[in-house]
């Protein structure tokens, strides 16, 4: 898979969040390494428990060739005499009995471990024993387990006869079965646990008590990455929100320089770019202040001055420049102002503002026909209405005939301002937003214009957290797009 497409999954299916994201990373890399501990981990049991086994069998296959010898030269009748002294008394690790055929037994199946230490036993006997006929074993579970060739079961035998031998209470264990034919119709039925009864858990690594403590382990890393990492993004989140609120107010508050020491060196210099800022927009209204109060007096001193000049086309040729100096000026001054309105964030209605400015009596000769549904943004009122009040402003001088469209697109409010003028080439576009750039159609329809209206209105925009595009219409003009975020419900 390319690279890009790579990334592009990802993107998918991590979470947006860093808290989300940390999360997933630290539960796939537990789960990573609890899995490859345990399959280790499970490899190393079922060996051990594999060694054990195949080690216990051997001692139980010599003990119960030594048995089967022993009843084998036993006289006959003093076989049932002691088979009953075992029963009552003990002394042999089997449960005994003699039998004129071979039991059925249910074998416990489909398990590698206990196939193996059948084998070994099976083995073991006919290799002790030295007889042509292996001996008959098998593990058994003892709930239904028969024990005599009458049908006799385990759990209808006395508890003396059984409770040395075999283990059926609290929890039954499998039983190992041995059955040899020690002479002609006469079969030796031994049956005992195994050393370890509980052998077959020992070699299963995802019992329920592990396999809960897995979960316990995951969970407890989950709890705790969560709580770090919710105390180390808390600092950034005021970051955040305090780079969002600057400019709204004119003393922002500082960010608390509290963390780890990354995040206090972050909020430090954060808090010193915000006061550096704010400095710079202090001394720059300061200095258009000085250059506004400056300028004035000298203008207006050289226009009265200029009246005292005898030659007509003279003087009016220096009105027209200190007029055109005092345009300028004045359209720096508004510049700075339009775009660094000192407002609070509030509810506004586009429509409701789009139809009003629709209805000014600027331009009387002019059609604009606004077509809007109820919708509402968070902004500036009085930024927002000098941004689409600019475009409405060069969408009627330019194409005298406008159309203005107000719709939801998802989660954002989108202003379409249509002009019928000549449109702006392609090459133009970015140009136009930049200050004192006025197109040859823009000087040739408005000789006074200074160029700033666009500029204004995409710095509003942009500060608002929106977009704004241009582009030609099909048929013919320029249509401004704009793009806020828009509030779930349209303000009543």
């Amino acid at each position: 898979m390319p690279r890009p497409e790579r990334r592009s999954l990802l993107r998918r299916v991590l979470p947006d969040s860093l808290l989300g994201r940390i999360v997933v990373v630290m539960a796939l890399g537990v789960v990573s390494a609890q899995l490859v501990g345990t399959l280790l981990w499970a490899r190393q049991l079922r060996e051990s428990a594999r060694t054990e086994a195949l080690a216990a069998a051997q001692a139980i296959a010599l003990n119960a060739a030594g048995s089967i010898r022993f009843f084998r030269d036993l006289p006959p009748q003093f076989r049932p005499l002691l088979i009953e002294q075992l029963r009552t008394m003990g002394g042999t690790r089997f449960f005994i009995n003699v039998n004129r055929a071979q039991v059925p037994v249910e074998p416990v199946r489909d398990n590698a471990l206990v196939d193996a230490v059948v084998d070994v036993v099976r083995s073991d006997l006919t290799r002790h024993l030295a007889v042509p006929q292996a001996p008959a074993v098998a593990f058994a579970w003892p709930q239904e387990l028969q024990v005599s060739d009458d049908g006799r079961k385990v759990h209808e035998l006395p508890d003396a006869w059984v409770e040395a031998t075999l283990l059926l209470r609290p929890r039954p264990a499998p039983v190992l079965v041995i059955q040899a034919e020690f002479e002609p119709g006469r079969w030796l039925y031994l049956a005992a646990t195994m050393p370890d009864p509980y052998f077959l858990d020992n070699a299963n690594p995802l019992t329920g008590d592990r396999v809960v403590m897995q979960l316990v382990t995951l969970v407890t890393v989950l709890v705790l990455s969560v709580l770090l990492v919710r105390g180390l993004i808390r600092p950034l989140n005021r970051i955040a929100s305090a780079a969002n609120a600057f400019g709204s107010d004119s003393a922002p508050e500082r960010v608390p320089e509290t963390g780890t020491a990354e995040l206090r060196r972050t909020a430090r210099a954060f808090n010193d770019m915000q006061a550096r800022i704010q400095g710079y927009l202090v001394d720059r209204e300061r200095l258009f202040m000085g250059i506004s109060h400056g300028l004035k007096t000298p203008i207006m001193r050289l226009k009265l001055r200029t009246e005292l000049l005898d030659d007509e086309t003279l003087r009016a040729e220096f009105h027209e420049d200190l007029d055109d100096l005092d345009v300028m000026v004045k359209a720096a001054l508004q510049s700075v102002k339009d775009s660094d309105i000192h407002e609070n964030l509030t509810p506004v209605r586009l429509d409701t503002l789009l139809d009003r400015l629709a209805r000014r009596p600027i331009y009387p000769s002019a059609s604009i026909a606004c077509e809007t549904e109820p919708l509402s943004v968070l902004g500036k009122p009085l930024a927002l209405e000098r941004a689409l009040s600019n475009l409405l402003d060069n969408a009627v001088l330019y194409g005298e005939r406008v159309q203005v469209r107000l719709s939801r697109q998802g989660t954002r409010a989108m202003v379409e301002v249509r002009d019928f003028g000549p449109g702006i080439a392609q090459a133009s576009m970015s140009a136009a937003f930049e200050p004192h750039v006025r197109l040859a159609h823009g000087q040739q329809k408005n000789r006074t214009g200074t160029g700033l209206g666009l500029g204004i209105a995409r710095n509003i925009i942009q500060a608002h957290g929106g977009e704004i595009r241009l582009h030609n219409h099909a048929e013919g003009g320029l249509v401004v797009t704009v793009l806020l975020a828009a509030l779930p419900e349209p303000l009543a």
